[in-house]
């Protein structure tokens, strides 16, 4: 315990965003540094709880209060040590997880919890730039060979594990570049895609072989890969979007978020000069209320939209946690987003009922909505038109893209369509495993890499008879405690 006042002294404090003016002009992270002094008596505020409940709040039982003393200790490499423990990527987690450890802090009970999210990604950036994170390659082969599909956070973590575990592993990504939705979903303003150039760099170094440009199942059967490799993990996430069915959809100028936000990130990436969907100078309607859309709108307000207007169906959460949940759950609160900073506006309880347009989308019908018994039911007298010149479907995922992956492998899906899968993370075809948002369906980042993790472990049980890596819960359970 680094402080044991630490939390009675010292307020919460967390990273300055830099100003809106400045950062809504280019596309680089919106965090200014956080001074190490600050950051040493954030880590003190820790009151090292007899049973520390940011364990069971983060998905991959992170050892927060052991690294946040070693920090207020000024002992970097170890602490960089005890947060790979438990986290192949925090760099990744660390940037873009909602981080339900804070919410589950015992300090939060009556009072403002640890900033265990700004030490996460301090430590990090403090391991990388001191030269810490080296490649791990292992002692020895195994002599067999793994294909993971799926090259986010959940098919990364399994590589890695299973390539330190001394198999040999392939990861296929049927785009361009490795990263999935870390690549191309997530905008350089939320992170920065040099964060997975250098972890790429350390996992090639271990041993890991990237196959870009093939989609499995088209431009390689599965058949091929079950031939040739021992062991099969899916890792393809959850992609295929939810849509919303109503007249006038067919417009042009409405367009699914991530057809919106990969060309966006190309830009960045140098591919192009100029994004293949601009909103500059438009009127711009987002519907989604969650971290896509926010997506949505900082990435429309960085382009020059003339307007941005974000909608949810549900009503506006409260300030304060509600009573229906209660501590250590994570909590349905209004949060304001660096993007939702930037501009905007937010409307809650709307639902769209048709596209308005003649040769393209130039309005969105809507109505203000009630939950009556579990139905939305519309508001007399609120329905209205708003102007849109471009549209942006941000409604979340409905599972793993359904076709000749799957068709070709013949594994299960259970009832809300995604993958079927046992307590070892394996489906019903032999030596074919399943992790993240494939099969747990679209979830948090964290989760992804927790299940990474732990379907690795399985798949190294599964070819070597026993395993060193660490195994987390089955998934049935994992599911039972969301």
């Amino acid at each position: 315990m680094g402080n044991p006042r630490g939390f009675i002294e010292n307020s919460r404090e967390t990273a300055t965003r830099r100003p809106v003016d400045v950062r809504i002009t280019d596309w680089k992270e919106v965090y200014q540094d956080f001074p190490q002094e600050s950051l040493k008596t954030q880590a003190g505020r820790c009151m090292d709880c007899g049973i520390p409940f940011c364990h069971n709040g983060c998905p991959l039982g992170n050892l927060i209060p052991d690294w946040n003393d070693l920090v207020f200790r000024d002992d970097w490499r170890q602490a960089s040590e005890r947060l790979h423990a438990t986290n192949n990527f925090p760099e990744f987690t660390g940037r873009l997880c909602p981080a339900p450890c804070e919410t589950a802090c015992v300090v939060g009970i009556s009072g403002e919890a640890v900033t265990i999210k700004q030490v996460e990604v301090s430590i990090i950036d403090k391991a990388w730039d001191s030269g810490f994170v080296e490649p791990q390659a292992p002692e020895r082969l195994s002599g067999k060979t793994v294909a993971v599909i799926g090259s986010g956070p959940a098919g990364l973590a399994a590589a890695q594990q299973l390539a330190r575990a001394g198999h040999t592993v392939a990861v296929y990504e049927r785009s361009d570049r490795i990263g999935g939705l870390l690549r191309y979903g997530i905008p350089e303003f939320k992170m920065e895609k040099r964060h997975i150039d250098r972890r790429l760099a350390q996992m090639e170094a271990e041993g890991v072989k990237f196959r870009t440009g093939i989609d499995v199942g088209i431009d390689r059967s599965a058949a091929d890969l079950k031939a040739r490799y021992d062991a099969i993990v899916l890792a393809v996430g959850a992609t295929a979007w939810r849509e919303l069915d109503v007249p006038g959809r067919q417009l042009p100028g409405i367009h699914q978020a991530m057809e919106y936000l990969p060309g966006a990130n190309r830009v960045q990436l140098g591919d192009y000069d100029y994004a293949p969907i601009d909103v500059a100078g438009k009127n711009v309607i987002v519907i989604g209320g969650g971290d896509t859309g926010a997506d949505c709108l900082g990435t429309a307000l960085r382009q020059g939209a003339k307007s941005v207007t974000q909608l949810e169906i549900m009503p506006q959460p409260s300030l304060e946690r509600p009573a229906s949940a209660p501590w250590p759950t994570y909590p349905m609160v209004y949060r304001v987003t660096s993007a939702h900073e930037e501009g905007g506006v937010r409307e809650y309880a709307i639902s769209t009922t048709r596209f308005i347009g003649t040769n393209r989308v130039e309005g969105i019908e809507v109505v203000n909505v009630e939950q009556i018994e579990g139905k939305f039911v519309p508001v007399e007298g609120t329905l209205r038109v708003l102007p849109a010149d471009a549209v942006f479907l941000a409604m979340g995922f409905v599972g793993p893209e359904k076709g000749s992956l799957i068709d070709q492998l013949g594994v299960h899906l259970d009832d809300r369509g995604n993958i079927a899968r046992d307590s070892s993370y394996q489906t019903n075809v032999d030596g074919v495993f399943v992790a993240g948002d494939a099969g747990r369906g679209q979830s948090l980042i964290v989760w992804a890499i927790a299940e990474g993790r732990s379907a690795a472990a399985h798949v190294d049980t599964y070819l070597s008879g026993a395993t060193t890596l660490p195994v987390a819960i089955p998934p049935t359970a994992r599911q039972l405690l969301v």
